[in-house]
């Protein structure tokens, strides 16, 4: 295969928990991919009386067959689409190695043994063709010795490839090159990973747990030794461990559940013999937590898989469900308990993280001590490993942040805290730190990154510390990504109030920006800022603009809180005006003389939704979670969600004569009334919220850049703007009894209550098109007005101030 080439057929070995879930990955881009495993030695009591051999092919395909139904039922999903899985092609060791002899990439995932992965590598050898890519998915055993024996050029295109679990949702592949392999090799999967897998790669040298690992694992076994030594509950742990300082919600022992503890000592087990240079390898041993541990395992306390661990599921008082965690000294699980400490109650709503962590570590407490010491130990071993497992310091951050989920890595943490004061206090502490750092502190040179802005933990890092030249040397830097922070450092910010921006991107593009505090919701702001985006695209020096943004989610509808209160004050006039003005927005971008191309990922519901369907193009990220949900605080869609659905999916078909229109806006209202929200941008597809006309990338990092490029392409394409005209069809009167009979089945079934009637009839009389006598083509502001109206309507209805008030109190769904 020519590396200038791309992977056109994949194989995957080992259809264990990673292994099927690689094959999912592979699957979701839409490369075919095998996925083989070992044919069992021995039947089960249910093979045995069905008269099964091992020589039957349901038998020595069993544990392939397991492997892929497990992981198409685990939840969240690695599979974008259920029928995805038709792309992987299941098979054995033993009788269809030949089926991988045309895989450009073959990756080996089988349980963590040397021996049998080189056992593996002979058989792989025998088969694969030639410059066929062949890599390891270990979690930490040496690569070259994996592939010791075999031939030079099986050990040029031989490589390890470490996906972090699950591999559809973390960024991080490390990438572990021998000195044998090519660099071309090396190069040739960067960029396949990159581009079309949508990871972060980082480039590891060939040490035990590579990099990723190597740091959780010793700075893991720190934080144990911490907190067995200091008597730290479970729970506090968690509390400390979590968002506090930029962690995902599931802290240390939650995440611990989840991993299971059998896996998390697997991936340490070995390290120990491995590290013999390793100055901290002894708190991999420390006998109070290795005592705890093995009587964990005994008692098969390994967390999720094995229904409980650091935490069970308890029933509580009135049968509610609680999660009792673990007493660490006697081995019982002990009800729910708040965790209290005074300098978390001083920090929890201080922003950014940088600032949070220097309040907390400055804290005298039992809080601020933990933090601080399981911190510091962190950031001074990371430094220490340095050149060992990293040449430079920044791959460090990135594995850490890309494979666990963290907003900081060690190096941007110890910045954020000033290098020099934590220099000084780890040296008062007895921790060792690296010598270049104080090298690098002696140079005058007072922090790790250079930053576009001048504060140490903010805007984006253009420049990093080398200790080799001991000087600063410009970060590597991709043009396909765009970063709206760097860009508004750059000064290229035209315009901007308190909840969004214009930037321009450069090229005749603008971006118009969202960053309101609660996931980018819509507010009067933001709909000023789309006025001002789409005046100044107007302009002949724009080809167009794209709507996009850096948050966690791209928009999650409007402000809810400020319609609970229109609602509640009853100021429907004013509530109306400003559905009206939305609505007018949203069509404006659709009649657009220019470009709009919406970049969508992560939550976009409700109003976010609508903007995204009002454009005419949509570059999303394959994590788009996507829905019209307005009727789960009693309401309807009203930016024109209804209206665009409709056209989407029931008018197109209805320009063919005789289709019978029940099975479309069936669709329609099932789609809507249900609230459902796509799993990935793919079913956002198979729903009908975008097109088939529109792209799905799998990079988060080139989203806004990939946009950009449609809008260019559009424009040079001489882009012209659809011609308003009756491009609706409603279909009246018998639509609508008909809409209202399944409501009606709906309710004498006691799937929905009499209120969720009450929505559901304002629903289907906007999808029919009112009581029109016949099916008729109307045009869009005839549905427009018809979603207002009913939009109004519920607002004046109680039981939606209640749900929406409820919904805005729990985050929950209110049945009244």
């Amino acid at each position: 295969m020519p590396l200038t080439d791309s992977i056109h057929r994949a194989a995957v070995i080992g259809a264990g928990t990673m292994g099927a879930a690689i094959a999912a990955l592979l699957a979701n881009v839409g490369i075919p991919v095998v996925l083989l495993d070992a044919v069992p030695d021995k039947l089960l009591p249910d093979e045995e009386k069905r008269g099964l051999t091992l020589q039957h092919p349901a038998v020595r395909n069993r544990l392939v067959r397991a492997g892929l139904d497990r992981c198409l039922k685990t939840s969240p999903a690695n599979f974008a689409m259920p029928e995805f899985a038709e792309r992987v092609t299941t098979g054995n060791t033993e009788d269809d190695m030949a089926k991988i002899a045309d895989a450009d990439w073959i990756i080996e995932a089988i349980f963590e043994n040397l021996d049998a992965k080189r056992q593996l590598m002979a058989k792989i050898e025998a088969v694969r063709k030639p410059e066929s890519i062949v890599s390891s998915n270990t979690s930490g055993l040496p690569i070259h010795q994996i592939g010791e024996g075999r031939s030079a050029d099986f050990k040029a295109h031989l490589l390890g490839t470490h996906f972090f679990n699950p591999p559809r949702y973390l960024k991080l592949l490390e990438v572990i090159p021998t000195a044998d392999t090519d660099p071309a090799v090396v190069a040739f999967i960067k960029d396949f990973a990159e581009t079309v897998l949508g990871k972060g790669v980082v480039i590891c040298k060939d040490t035990p747990n590579f990099i990723g690992n190597r740091i959780a694992s010793l700075s893991g076994a720190f934080a144990s030794n911490t907190i067995i030594e200091n008597g730290y509950t479970v729970e506090e742990v968690d509390a400390l461990t979590g968002p506090l300082i930029g962690n995902p919600k599931s802290g240390t022992f939650r995440l611990l559940d989840i991993v299971g503890l059998d896996v998390a000592g697997a991936v340490g087990g070995n390290l120990y013999d491995l590290i013999p240079g390793d100055e901290s390898r002894e708190l991999l041993r420390q006998p109070k937590w290795a005592t705890l541990r093995q009587a964990m395992v005994e008692r098969k306390w390994l967390g999720n898989k094995t229904g409980q661990g650091f935490y069970k599921e308890m029933k509580g008082a009135g049968g509610q469900r609680e999660f009792w965690a673990l007493d660490l000294n006697t081995l019982e699980y002990k009800p729910p308990a708040k965790v209290r400490f005074e300098s978390v109650g001083k920090a929890k709503d201080v922003e950014p993280l940088g600032e949070r962590l220097k309040v907390l570590v400055g804290s005298d407490d039992r809080a601020g001590a933990f933090v601080w010491r399981t911190l510091s130990f962190s950031m001074a071993y990371a430094a220490r490993r340095v050149p060992e497992i990293a040449n430079e310091f920044y791959p460090i951050d990135n594995a850490m942040k890309w494979g666990f989920m963290r907003e900081m890595g060690p190096f941007e943490m110890w910045d954020a805290l000033g290098v020099a004061e934590t220099v000084a206090r780890m040296e008062a502490d007895g921790t060792a730190v690296a010598p270049w750092v104080k090298a690098m502190l002696a140079r005058g040179c007072a922090s790790f990154y250079q930053r576009a802005v001048r504060q140490a933990h903010d805007g984006d890092a253009v420049g990093y510390y080398d200790w080799q030249t001991q000087s600063y040397q410009p970060l590597p830097s991709d043009p396909d990504v765009i970063s709206l922070r760097r860009l508004k450092a750059q000064g290229k910010e035209l315009a901007a109030n308190e909840s969004a921006s214009v930037v321009d991107l450069g090229d005749g593009v603008l971006c118009l920006e969202f960053h309101t505090k609660t996931m980018n919701a819509i507010d009067q702001h933001i709909v000023e800022m789309f006025q001002t985006a789409l005046d100044e695209v107007a302009k002949p020096a724009y080809a167009g603009l794209v709507i996009g943004n850096e948050g966690e989610n791209f928009c999650a509808g409007a402000n809810l809180f400020m319609v609970a209160m229109g609602a509640q004050q009853q100021q429907y006039d004013q509530l109306e005006s400003t559905v009206a003005r939305f609505q007018s927005l949203l069509q404006r971008i659709r009649f657009s003389p220019k470009p709009v191309v919406a970049a969508p990922f992560g939550m976009t519901l409700a109003g976010g939704a609508e903007i995204v369907l009002a454009c005419p193009r949509v570059v999303a990220h394959s994590e788009t979670y996507m829905g019209l949900v307005e009727v789960g605080v009693g309401l309807v869609p009203s930016g024109g969600g209804i209206k665009e659905m409709l056209r989407r999916v029931l008018s197109p078909v209805m320009r063919t004569p005789q289709v019978n229109p029940q099975p479309f806006y069936g669709k329609v209202f099932q789609t809507i009334s249900q609230a459902k929200v796509s799993a990935s941008a793919h079913e956002a597809q198979s729903l009908g919220f975008l097109s088939e006309h529109d792209r799905i990338v799998f990079s988060r990092d080139r989203l806004i850049g990939e946009a950009k490029r449609t809008v260019l392409q559009m424009a040079a394409d001489r882009y012209r703007a659809p011609i308003a005209s009756k491009s609706v069809y409603a279909v009246g009167r018998d639509g609508l009894a008909g809409l209202k009979l399944a409501v009606n089945a709906m309710r004498t079934g006691h799937y929905v209550s009499d209120y969720d009637v009450a929505i559901a009839r304002q629903l289907v009389n906007v999808i029919a098109g009112g009581d029109l006598s016949a099916g008729q083509w109307v045009d869009e502001q005839y549905i427009l007005d018809l979603e207002r109206e009913a939009f109004i309507e519920l607002c004046k209805q109680p039981k939606t101030v209640e749900r929406m008030w409820g919904f805005l109190q729990t985050g929950k769904p209110v049945r009244n």
